[in-house]
């Protein structure tokens, strides 16, 4: 856990929502210069803090509205830190909480070096990333509906129907099942499987391409985010050198495959993440 330390004349503490933030500023003993509520705008923060923006640092909670204010502070140039928002909760949690209290006691703990940092993705980074985290869902998804298909075989006692995550092992396994609404529910399945697989065809040779686009250290960053999203023709395009040690590889579709069964028999092979997010 890293805290940030660095001294300040005054500190702000801003408890942020969707369209709502309640901005509280410290000065260097403590005493509260601003605590008020409004929109969550950039006219309303940069009209709050005008009087205060010599040397003053702004923390706000590791939630998914944070975007804009980490961009308005760096085009201001005003220090910007993002607190980590489990290690805040096991810091500052108590019975009485509001936007009040939670935007001062925010501003308390970057004051007093108590605010837990996360790390701020860089501005040109932030979208790969979130695409890559749409890619986990649908692939949890996927794996969703491979476990429910086997389970239901397992629930009416018939053989074990192998691997199924590769294209070439579901065929036929609908006519597994002699009830015509368990047969309709493993096709429905079926389909949606197949769905996600062009999906996830189709999401992985740009993602590759763009995360390699600002540098090499960026790109195995985001590794962090999704540790199956490296193709092994990626990989040969990396300065960096392959790992000796093995590594768990995923029926991922290849951008040279002929079809859609040979491409997720082979043809991917995945990094093991070095880091965590």
């Amino acid at each position: 856990m890293r805290f940030y330390t660095t001294p300040h004349r005054y500190y702000c503490g801003i408890d942020l929502h969707a369209r709502r933030m309640y901005i509280c500023v410290l000065d260097a003993e403590g005493q509260i210069r601003v605590h008020r509520n409004g929109p969550a705008t950039p006219e309303h923060f940069l009209t709050t803090i005008a009087a205060y923006r010599e040397d003053l640092v702004v923390a706000v909670e590791c939630i998914f509205t944070w975007y804009w204010l980490a961009d308005l502070c760096a085009q201001e140039g005003i220090a910007f830190v993002l607190g980590h928002a489990l290690y805040m909760k096991a810091i500052h949690g108590g019975k009485a909480k509001n936007d009040k209290i939670d935007a001062h006691k925010i501003a308390v703990l970057v004051r007093g070096g108590m605010l837990p940092m996360a790390y701020v993705y860089p501005r040109e980074m932030r979208a790969t990333r979130d695409l890559l985290r749409r890619r986990c869902h649908f692939t949890r998804k996927r794996a969703e509906l491979l476990t429910h298909i086997q389970n239901t075989a397992s629930q009416y006692l018939l053989p074990t129907l192998g691997k199924i995550a590769y294209h070439g092992n579901r065929v036929g396994v609908a006519e597994h099942f002699r009830d015509p609404e368990v047969r309709k529910s493993v096709e429905t399945n079926l389909a949606l499987i197949d769905e996600y697989d062009r999906l996830l065809t189709e999401l992985e040779l740009p993602l590759t391409q763009t995360a390699k686009v600002h540098d090499v250290n960026a790109f195995y960053r985001l590794r962090s985010v999704s540790t199956r999203c490296v193709s092994t023709s990626a990989r040969r395009l990396s300065p960096r050198p392959r790992r000796s040690a093995p590594i768990r590889t995923w029926p991922l579709a290849s951008a040279s495959a002929a079809s859609p069964c040979s491409s997720f028999k082979s043809r991917r092979r995945s990094i093991r993440s070095a880091s965590t997010w």
